[in-house]
């Protein structure tokens, strides 16, 4: 039935064709053989011309007539090829986007694989989407901090993670017990530098011994997170949340924490040389031992933060809030700059000579391997307590 109907369109296809055409023809023929001489009578009004002057009128019309044609000509072309970029752009376009969705869907697929090394293709398979395209940015970014949340609970839960209560020295760098999980930590940092405002949430996640060297982590919701020994060297942590998290031992050094919220933070022995500390919110922390030189704290608040033994040596506290903090056997140096009306001595501060320049590490992600020493603080009592 399809067929014969086709059958009877052909003929009168062809015919309204031939008709098009034949009136196309004899409308350019009018154009060039009787219009001009028209045109050439309207103007004259009557008036009594030579023929051979006559002729050069008419012929002069004519070349008007076939330029006007012809630039008609030239822009229907121009026009019918930019309709024809326009529609093989869109084409290209839906097979681009064609293929991405398929790429996006069989790299997600891969990340539940049970082979690690298909889960780390699919890892970077995403990494690499988001970097072509800005529509899957944020999405990928998003996977990658649900991947991290789901793999790397804190408190662990996964079968064979070191348990809570592990002594750091005895936990594996992350890159070597869960490298898939070190990876989206990375691609998640990486892309961190281009992503859009906005709270991303990788709380109470199990980042023990983590290198997050150099990663953008502005405005990452990091509460309850475990990074006990992890290497956090200059990293972007301006604006991230970090109450009660675990930073014992952790490299922070030259890492911006500007305005990051570190409420209750255990950061017993952390080192935080030349950290950017602006404006933090260090109320109720631990930071017994921490390193603290050389660190710019304008503006931070200790509010009951224990400081105890901690070492503040050239480190700028102009404005800072050091009410009801426990600064008892903290160093301090003539380099210290304390809050205005601040007594230092009468709240305990040692005032040492100042250890002068600080060197810069040049292997910070060493520290994830390196032992930790013992806390002085967990070796003698607490007499508060």
């Amino acid at each position: 039935m399809g067929g014969s109907d086709g059958g009877r369109w052909r003929p009168a296809r062809t015919v309204v064709a031939v008709s098009v055409t034949v009136v196309a023809l004899a409308a350019l023929s009018f154009t060039l053989l009787v219009l001009p001489g028209l045109v050439v009578d309207h103007d004259l009004a009557g008036a009594r011309l030579a023929a051979a002057d006559r002729l050069n009128a008419v012929n002069n019309v004519r070349t008007t007539l076939l330029q006007t044609i012809g630039g008609a000509v030239v822009l229907f072309g121009a026009y019918a090829t930019w309709r024809q970029l326009r529609v093989s752009q869109d084409g290209l376009t839906a097979t681009r986007e064609g293929h991405v969705t398929d790429r996006f869907s069989r790299a997600v697929e891969q990340l539940g694989a049970d082979k690690l090394d298909v889960r780390i293709g699919g890892i970077y398979a995403l990494w690499r989407i988001a970097d072509h395209s800005d529509r899957d940015h944020e999405a990928v970014v998003s996977i990658m901090a649900a991947y991290l949340r789901t793999h790397l609970p804190w408190p662990p839960l996964e079968p064979g993670a070191p348990a809570a209560d592990t002594p750091v020295n005895s936990v594996r760098p992350l890159e070597t017990r869960a490298a898939d999980a070190q990876t989206a930590l990375t691609c998640l940092g990486v892309l961190g530098k281009e992503r859009a405002p906005g709270w991303l949430n990788i709380s109470f996640t199990d980042l023990r011994r983590a290198d997050c060297d150099g990663l953008w982590l502005t405005g990452v919701n990091l509460d309850g997170t475990c990074l006990e020994a992890a290497s956090v060297y200059q990293v972007n942590l301006g604006g991230a949340s970090l109450i009660t998290a675990n930073l014992r031992h952790a490299e922070l050094g030259t890492s911006v924490l500007h305005r990051t919220r570190c409420v209750e933070a255990d950061l017993r022995g952390a080192r935080m040389v030349r950290a950017d500390l602006r404006e933090a919110d260090f109320s109720r922390a631990d930071l017994r031992e921490a390193n603290l030189r050389k660190t710019r704290a304008m503006g931070a608040v200790f509010l009951h933060a224990d400081l105890r033994m901690a070492d503040l040596r050239g480190c700028d506290l102009t404005g800072a809030d050091l009410r009801r903090a426990n600064l008892e056997g903290a160093l301090g140096s003539d380099l210290t700059v304390w809050p205005a009306g601040f007594d230092a001595g009468a709240a305990g501060v040692v005032v040492t000579e100042d250890p002068g320049a600080e060197p810069d590490i040049l292997l910070p992600a060493a520290a994830i391997t390196a032992p930790v020493p013992a806390l002085r603080s967990d070796l003698t009592p607490d007499p508060t307590n």
